[in-house]
């Protein structure tokens, strides 16, 4: 019987899977980037700056939610050329809409708007982005998209039939005005991201960034743009770009500032000094000429097994060397966090050397994803038995940055940031996790520079406090969580559930997933 039900489900997913396959993806000319603006608001604020530091770019650390949501709406508003976002992730919520509110408002005043989005994500919310593309001034491309549109079950049995292709995704997150500012790190677009949403808000970040820098962002844009990897959405979806369906958008839209006007997080943002300093032009950054900014290539699920984890990823071939080289600090912070072998014994090896290794994660109660946190408990006591010191993120503290909304219950990891002998950091979209380095593909930017390693850095020990995360120690041979006031012998707060799902993901052979 178990047998027949097998082969009856089977047969369920192929003819699900039947009624649904890619259309043939139309030759398109490769498309790029227009200069950066010579007029308007940014190059007005940018011009004169990169002019005064010849061959350098400049940085800031953005680690408030708030500023980093005005700093996308400030720049749509005031893009007068282009407008190029990438994401994995974007919510039809309060700042999600906002934000698309932006980029059609940009669009009508003649900006050129690409938006390039994971299918993953982006399938649920279909109709809106077929809506946006029916404008004469915005393109949207789904990468590595699923045939069908809509339909769980439809969903479903493609994933069945195609596994080994929808399997990988784009991470990537990139915000670009202008091709004078751009903004890249940790965040989707969505409320959670900006410390917007009452119920649990993420501990994220992101870099702003100024100069060539730029450039180099909104080339990976294009190559992402150009691959065959992604589809226009009216190729796949092609019945849903309509000028009505573009004009009940509208609607819809018109009536968000309205509701931004009303929210109390419309007073959270009147009231944070630094999108206060952003509106002003009082915002500082930090130059350097030592940076490198690396993004995966975008057809990395064509490639074969046959090479190094280097070879399949930029980032950690970006990475590898700066990490290899630490002699005093590597201070690591990595939400879904599961090293393996090899960067186990690697970490492991720099602290016996005398490197003082530290690790922010989350806690299996904090994690969004408690698969993952499975896959990371299978390498937490041979970290802390090698001295590398670990802490694991509280769900709930007063790591809510005072501008939070009042009432959020919860929080949880997901910046991705390292900072290195207290004078380089990394910031970008890729975990310490086999799927950022094999399947995923991400992006970072590793910098020098002590002003803005000093700065994560305090970040980093604000996080550490007891007020915030759990230090995880082996005690009389067996692990212990304390926060300084208390202590546990076991993941605290997590719920039995979550306990038997992480537990279940330790034994399973599914660690190259996670």
């Amino acid at each position: 019987m178990a047998h027949m039900i097998r082969v009856a489900l089977s047969m369920c997913l192929l003819a699900l899977a039947a009624c649904s396959s890619l259309p043939e993806r139309p030759v398109l000319p490769d498309a790029f980037a227009p200069a950066p603006a010579s007029d308007g608001e940014l190059a007005l604020r940018t011009g004169p700056a990169e002019a005064r530091h010849p061959g350098q770019s400049g940085f800031r650390l953005l680690s408030n939610g708030t500023e980093a949501y005005a700093l996308r709406m400030y720049s749509a508003q005031v893009a007068t050329r282009s407008l190029d976002i990438q994401t994995y992730i974007w919510h039809p919520d309060l700042t999600g809409k906002m934000l698309a509110q932006r980029a059609l408002a940009a669009a009508d005043r003649g900006v050129h708007v690409r938006i390039l989005v994971d299918d993953m994500d982006a399938r649920a919310k279909n109709a809106g982005f077929a809506a946006l593309d029916a404008h004469e001034n915005i393109e949207v491309r789904i990468f590595n998209p699923f045939a069908s549109r809509s339909g769980t079950a439809n969903k479903l049995g493609e994933l069945g039939t195609g596994y080994s292709r929808l399997n990988h995704r784009m991470h990537n997150k990139s915000w670009i005005a202008d091709n004078r500012i751009a903004v890249v790190g940790g965040r989707n677009l969505g409320d959670e991201y900006f410390g917007a949403s009452a119920e649990s808000n993420f501990v994220d970040l992101d870099l702003a960034l100024v100069g060539p820098v730029v450039r180099q962002v909104s080339g990976s844009f294009d190559r992402y743009w150009n691959a065959p990897s992604n589809y226009p959405i009216a190729t796949i979806s092609p019945d849903a770009v309509t000028p009505d369906a573009l004009a009940r958008l509208r609607t819809l839209l018109e009536g968000v500032p309205a509701e931004l006007r009303a929210s109390p997080y419309a007073s959270v943002l009147r009231e944070d000094p630094d999108v206060q300093r952003l509106l002003t032009g009082g915002t500082t950054l930090h130059w350097t000429a030592e940076w490198r900014f690396a993004s995966d290539d975008p057809l990395k699920l064509h490639f074969d097994d046959s090479g190094t984890a280097q070879d399949r990823s930029a980032v950690l071939a970006t990475l590898t060397p700066a990490l290899r080289a630490a002699q005093h600090e590597l201070h690591l912070i990595s939400p879904y966090f599961v090293p393996g072998p090899q960067a186990t014994q690697s970490l492991v090896t720099s602290a016996i050397a005398g490197t003082d290794v530290r690790v922010l994660t989350n806690s299996l109660a904090a994690t969004d994803v408690a698969a993952v946190h499975g896959g990371y408990s299978r390498y937490r006591e041979a970290l802390i038995d090698g001295g590398v010191k670990v802490w694991e993120l509280k769900p709930t503290s007063d790591a809510e940055s005072r501008f939070s909304l009042r009432g959020s219950s919860g929080s949880s990891l997901h910046t991705k940031a390292m900072i290195i002998d207290n004078r380089q950091i990394f910031v970008g979209s890729y975990n310490l996790d086999p799927r950022s380095t094999s399947i995923n593909t991400e992006q970072g930017v590793l910098v020098a520079s002590p002003e803005l390693a000093q700065e994560l850095e305090r970040i980093f020990e604000e996080q550490l406090q007891g007020s915030r995360a759990w230090k995880v120690q082996r005690v009389d041979g067996k692990l212990q969580w304390s926060d300084g006031t208390q202590t546990f012998t076991r993941d605290p707060e997590a719920s039995g559930f979550r306990r038997f799902q992480a537990w279940l993901m330790k034994l399973l052979p599914v660690q190259s997933q996670l």
